[in-house]
């Protein structure tokens, strides 16, 4: 309607939003019938965002298609895991392979690239919307088929011996024997199952290429971004896509963040510290660069069980907090609430009462007064001493064993376990693949790292000689790159780095009483326990009662400059806080302040080499005083005046600082 499309623009200037992602699933509404392409609504908005000065992310309506799409050419439509093909409806319900899908999204695609390439208001394409899923067409199956030829030379007996399929008698002997897994057909051949997850990973990005090429073809010099995921209710990282492989064909790195605030059963503080993780993987994608948060919601959402507004104050602090590990943005899902359909009581800056006149609208407006006078901060990152080693591939593998707990094995529990120690330190932490670069770091923590792919043990080992402080957990160094066991003895090729032989590892039930011992103080065990040998490595914590007696739990080995520790169990947090404070002290790692932190407090810093940003957050539900550097003057960034010495950071709020 016309008079609400105008009263948005004078909306907008009141919240001080100043970038609008449009056309995320505009396709029926620019080709509502085959051929017949209709842009004039979508000209008004953007010419008139351009005369009011805002900027325009403009989106390849993809995620979504019309259902006369689907009615023509029912090819585009998935195929799931047990051979059904859907029908038309819900999002990303579309074949990647598909020549038809593609052929359509070229066409649409170069109409808008044609259109809009030197538009004033667009600075950026938004591919598609949050990609994701998978097809089993006969398409797919056949891509498939050919992806596998290729990684194999073309030789059947390679794959064969790579997926270990003489066990149950399933040797293939003819490439066309080969499918995707199913429910009712193969799905036990873990190597097959990690490479159709391999497979679908690459057809994603491979689709998303073909996306951007009419869009490179008219202007290479806009940037191209999509936005990656989270998984909820507790924040972890999404799974589907290997977000590395992914990250490299994209110019900016952009998520839609949307945690949990006030779950039951999860402190806030510790969401905060997931979060956090999260954000610090994504940074982390493209070597540090700051990245987007492309959505979040200003209120609540409509998919959780239980759909909890955010109390006073936690919008921003949440905000504030993206902006603290290297957002550049702070983007909305949605502007203004829909009338109808699955998100009409998701939240949104402008409700359905259609005012200014509400508490959210009002905190938006509050929110994007403040990040305009964070505007310096904009381009600046973070430069982390610690790395925390989290790979999708490792992630995949560890959920498809049998083995540990089937239920869930916490392979990203346990990553932001030790995360969550340097993060009540306020000291920064990059999220990084095992195929990153180690060696600008201090410390390197690589939690559960069941799978080494060629290359990453010889790497690490490197590291250590160099200087380098690389921790290890129970459950690493277990298969190769096409999941097959090591010989020989775990931790597989890290064995002689960390000195020590794991002989078996326990699944634990809660109440199993079994503790560890290290430097004078008892720490509880909670999931697992392996029986460890300490050939080279000296034992510096043990454990007691249940059957494991005196055995070590925490080694660690000199090589030459450097030293590798293995923790031989998973622990409670006290130990990880405990064991990383004073490995901080001992080397030296740079705390962002000097002065204990208090809990719930987060502090974090952005810099770029000549100015600090230190931002102070608190996440506890109580006022909280943080101590500064006394012969340091800092500024706060939002009000202009000097602060020194003992500040006070209320419930659920935040100061920012210059130096």
């Amino acid at each position: 309607m016309p008079e609400i499309i105008e009263e948005d623009y004078r909306l907008m200037k009141l919240a001080n939003t100043n970038t609008f992602s449009l056309n995320i699933f505009g396709w029926s509404a620019i080709e509502r019938t085959e051929g017949e392409f209709d842009f004039g609504w979508l000209d008004k908005i953007m010419d008139r965002l351009a005369e009011e000065g805002s900027h325009v992310i403009l989106a390849t309506p993809s995620g979504a298609r019309p259902a006369w799409l689907s009615q023509t050419y029912p090819e585009v439509l998935r195929v799931e895991k047990n051979r059904v093909r859907n029908l038309h409806g819900l999002r990303h319900n579309h074949c990647f392979t598909s020549p038809v899908y593609r052929e359509k999204v070229r066409i649409m695609n170069e109409k808008l690239a044609e259109r809009y390439a030197n538009h004033p208001s667009l600075i950026m394409w938004h591919i598609s919307n949050e990609y994701g899923g998978e097809c089993h067409c006969d398409l797919c199956q056949d891509a498939f088929r050919t992806w596998l030829k290729e990684k194999y030379n073309n030789d059947l007996e390679q794959l064969n011996q790579a997926w270990w399929t003489g066990f149950w008698s399933h040797r293939f002997n003819d490439w066309s024997q080969v499918e995707s897994p199913a429910p009712h057909g193969e799905n036990m051949v873990h190597g097959m199952n990690l490479d159709w997850r391999r497979f679908v990973s690459d057809q994603t990005i491979d689709f998303y290429k073909h996306e951007i090429a009419p869009l490179r073809a008219v202007d290479p010099s806009i940037p191209v971004t999509t936005n990656f995921m989270g998984n909820y209710p507790h924040m972890r990282p999404f799974l589907g896509i290997d977000y590395n492989k992914f990250a490299k064909e994209m110019d900016i790195v952009t998520w839609d963040s949307y945690p949990p605030w006030h779950i039951e059963g999860q402190t806030t503080t510790k969401l905060a510290s997931d979060v956090g993780f999260v954000h610090d993987l994504y940074r982390s994608l493209k070597d540090g660069q700051p990245f987007l948060i492309m959505e979040n919601t200003p209120s609540l959402v409509n998919w959780h069980d239980i759909n909890k507004t955010k109390e006073e104050g936690v919008h921003a602090l949440s905000a504030i907090q993206a902006v603290a590990h290297g957002a550049d943005s702070i983007l909305y899902f949605q502007w203004r609430q829909g009338r109808g359909a699955s998100e009409k009581f998701h939240g949104a800056v402008v409700d359905h009462s259609g005012t200014e006149h509400t508490r959210v609208f009002q905190e938006v407006a509050r929110l994007g007064d403040e990040l305009n006078k964070l505007q310096p901060v904009a381009g600046t990152s973070v430069a982390p001493e610690v790395a925390v080693v989290f790979d999708f591939e490792n992630n995949w593998a560890i959920d498809d064993a049998q083995a540990l707990n089937n239920i869930n094995k916490k392979y990203s529990e346990q990553c932001q376990a030790h995360y969550h120690s340097f993060w009540k330190q306020g000291i920064p932490v990059d999220v990084i693949s095992m195929e990153g670069d180690f060696s600008k770091y201090k410390v390197l923590v690589g939690p559960m790292l069941y799978m080494i792919k060629p290359g990453v043990a010889e790497r690490i080992e490197a590291f250590v000689k160099a200087g380098g402080t690389f921790i290890a957990t129970y459950w690493s160094g277990i298969v190769n790159e096409n999941d097959l066991c090591f010989l020989g003895g775990f931790p597989g090729p890290l064995k002689n780095l960390l000195g020590v032989w794991a002989e078996e590892i326990d699944s634990l039930y809660p109440e199993h009483g079994i503790k560890v011992s290290t430097a004078g103080r008892t720490y509880n065990v909670t999931d697992y326990c392996e029986r460890v040998h300490a050939n080279e490595a000296e034992v510096l914590g043990t454990f007691e009662s249940g059957g494991y007696d005196k055995r070590p739990a925490l080694t660690v080995n000199q090589v030459e400059a450097g030293k590798a520790y293995y923790m031989a169990s998973s622990n409670e947090q006290r130990f990880y806080d405990d064991f990383y404070s004073e490995l901080a002290t001992e080397l030296s790692l740079t705390r962002i302040l000097d002065a204990a932190i208090p809990g719930g407090v987060s502090v974090q810093k952005r810099t770029d080499g000549e100015t600090d940003y230190v931002f102070v957050m608190n996440f506890s539900e109580e006022a909280q005083q943080v101590e500064l550097e006394s012969n340091i003057q800092y500024i706060n960034a939002l009000t202009g005046t000097a602060r020194s010495g003992i500040i006070t950071v209320e419930a659920y709020n935040y100061m920012i600082l210059s130096k």
